[in-house]
């Protein structure tokens, strides 16, 4: 049983199993009491589902339980789908170790141990009672183990299926769910990712009088600027041709700014609240978009699945919008996208390498400790990257530029990609804490908080009528459909030098290299995809080259994307067209809802927090 797979897990917090069946699979995500555990939902197009993940920060977390009901006493083999996180980088100890207890007996097997990938670990057998039996996870070391799915068998030759087809049908059939999913409902409009750029457009367009579902695949709204992310909003607002594009994003953005912060500066239940409070919007929060019907070169429909309970949704409307930042739907759908750096001979780009590659900004895990009045353990990492005298980072903050995953592909290898993340994070602080021969200054700091949720700066970008290029920018070239202005700086990442030196290829830490600009419009021809006809995008996916997305990306630019393309959702509701007409006949139109804009003006405006001070000219002494 190796490298497999994707998976089917069973969720009910208390099922009877039919009595067709001589396997019983529970889900992890579906546990009652998730104890100190969390639900982890970024590698589901991956690795095929949610999962539970024992974020302890080095200390173990309390169990996570549920009931399950048994139809039938026996012996049944037990089945864990669990991976070694750390398989990638090292042959040592394995953190992520847990034990699993049935009717508060522990199974002897350690699980989390064996495969690299995701995999069915073989945890023995144990002997049932008809009834019910409380099952529990139990954590051993506070290091990010985690549970995909367990399966009971009573069939002493069952061995659990690894081929995503088989997984899949076997998991549909095993949780009863429909031949076909439910229909959520009918709208004008469907926002998939409830980031800022998400968020915003939903906002934008509900308050112009469009129906909207907005999908959002975690509990809370904000994306990179939420509680579980921690990124400021960067960039300016309410600039020219349009002062007021950007109200919206000051209306729900948080009064307080900086990176990894106390959760409560994100403001998480700002951006919640003024998305329930629009009758205009239905909100569908962990749902995962995994599918799409198409009928032609236009979506029909978009799936999704919740992160908990395994129902899946159907969301049909004339048009949608992809603000997942992965580019998930237009992927799915078909639609024509770039990754990695194009060349020079692509666009004539000055800054572009000479040739095309598939390098990528990185993701950030960030992290920050804290300050007790009295010593503070931690455990000795054996099993981390190799830190030492020379390569330790002496710092008691991990910010921005704490970022990996550049020369690996952000979608496919992203939960490895955040797993390195982690592991260095404990490997720093490990050493920090236990041989630093100036450790006196962290003898009384503990990790106060490490985030599981990356943040990530680039993937896909989905291709529209135009891609915005370098000299557009630079140069001030003056589109007819200029919208929401970018201000930041084309501020590129790449891996820190000093860094290489000691993690070749697999570097953990940033340098940007910024360019100074003049606030320049957006053409709204970037905000919708040239093949698939009915798809808006907004956020870090639309159509722009790698060396533009470096001034496109932060997210008082992004809301403000998103802001303009729910007013071009209302154009569309209006005249019965697709986005691309809203260009060809009624510009206008949307430039009208521009000067207007759909947010709030009277709103405190808190934006004199990270708004890129490298502009050319700094706004007040323009003329």
């Amino acid at each position: 049983m190796k490298n497999f797979c994707k998976v089917l897990l069973l969720a009910l917090v208390c099922w009877n199993p039919s009595a067709l069946y001589s396997q019983i699979l529970l889900e992890a995500e579906s546990f009652s009491n998730k104890g100190g555990w969390v639900v982890d939902q970024q590698f589901m197009d991956q690795m095929g589902s949610p999962f539970l993940m024992a974020h302890g920060l080095g200390k173990p977390v309390a169990d996570a339980s549920t009931q399950l009901k048994f139809t039938k006493s026996g012996n049944y083999n037990v089945f864990v789908r669990t991976r070694n996180w750390v398989g990638y980088w090292t042959d040592k100890e394995t953190p992520g170790k847990f034990n699993l207890i049935v009717n508060d007996k522990q199974l002897h097997t350690i699980f989390g141990t064996q495969d690299t990938e995701w995999n069915w670990q073989f945890g023995g057998s144990v002997k049932i009672k008809e009834g019910m039996t409380k099952i529990a996870l139990h954590d051993l070391t506070g290091f990010n183990g985690r549970c995909d799915a367990i399966i009971f068998s009573a069939d002493p030759k069952f061995v659990p299926e690894n081929s995503h087809g088989k997984l899949a049908a076997f998991r549909k059939k095993a949780l009863g769910l429909p031949a076909a999913p439910e229909l959520a409902g009918k709208f004008d409009l469907v926002v998939i990712g409830g980031g800022m750029a998400g968020t915003c457009a939903a906002l934008s367009a509900a308050r112009l009088g469009v129906k909207v579902a907005l999908i959002q695949d975690r509990p809370v709204l904000g994306g990179n600027n939420s509680s579980e992310v921690r990124v400021h909003l960067g960039g300016r607002i309410n600039l020219d041709p349009y002062p007021k594009l950007g109200n919206l994003v000051n209306e729900i953005g948080p009064s307080q700014g900086g990176n990894a912060q106390p959760a409560s500066y994100y403001e998480d239940q700002k951006k919640l609240d003024a998305v329930k409070a629009e009758k205009n919007i239905t909100i569908f929060l962990n749902y995962h978009a995994n599918g799409v019907e198409k009928n032609g070169d236009l979506i029909k429909a978009v799936l999704a699945t919740n992160t908990e309970n395994s129902k899946q949704l159907r969301f049909e409307a004339p048009v949608f919008a992809d603000c997942t930042g992965d580019a998930t739907i237009g992927a799915l759908a078909g639609a024509d996208f770039m990754m990695g750096r194009e060349g020079q001979s692509d666009y004539g780009e000055p800054t572009a390498p000479k040739t095309k590659d598939k390098m990528t900004m990185g993701s950030s895990v960030q992290w920050y400790s804290e300050e007790s009045s009295q010593a503070e353990y931690f455990p000795l990492v054996s099993w981390g990257v190799n830190i030492n005298e020379k390569n330790v980072q002496t710092i008691k903050k991990g910010d921005w530029q704490w970022e990996t995953g550049m020369n690996y592909d952000q979608v496919k290898d992203f939960e490895r990609i955040r797993d390195y993340g982690l592991m260095v994070v404990f490997s720093n602080w490990s050493y920090l804490k236990n041989r630093f021969q100036e450790n006196q200054g962290y003898k009384n700091s503990r990790l106060g908080w490490v985030a599981y949720v990356a943040g990530k700066r680039e993937s896909r970008r989905l291709v529209g009528d135009l891609v915005l290029k370098e000299q557009d920018v630079k140069d001030q070239v003056n589109f007819p459909d200029g919208t929401a202005p970018t201000s930041w700086s084309v501020d590129l990442h790449y891996p820190d030098p000093k860094n290489t030196q000691f993690f070749p290829g697999e570097e953990f830490l940033s340098i940007a290299k910024h360019q100074t600009i003049y606030p320049y419009p957006i053409p709204y021809r970037c905000l919708y995809s040239r093949n698939i006809n009915n798809l808006f995008m907004a956020g870090r996916n639309i159509s722009v080259t790698h060396v533009a997305l470096g001034t496109v990306r932060v997210m008082r630019t992004t809301g403000m994307m998103g802001e303009v393309v729910g007013m071009a959702a209302s154009v569309c509701k209006n005249h019965g067209v697709l986005p691309r007409k809203v260009f060809e006949s009624y510009l206008p139109e949307l430039k009208d809802l521009m000067s207007k804009g759909t947010g709030r003006s009277d709103i405190p405006d808190v934006q004199k927090y990270n708004l890129g001070g490298t502009l050319m000219k700094e706004l007040k002494n323009e003329k």
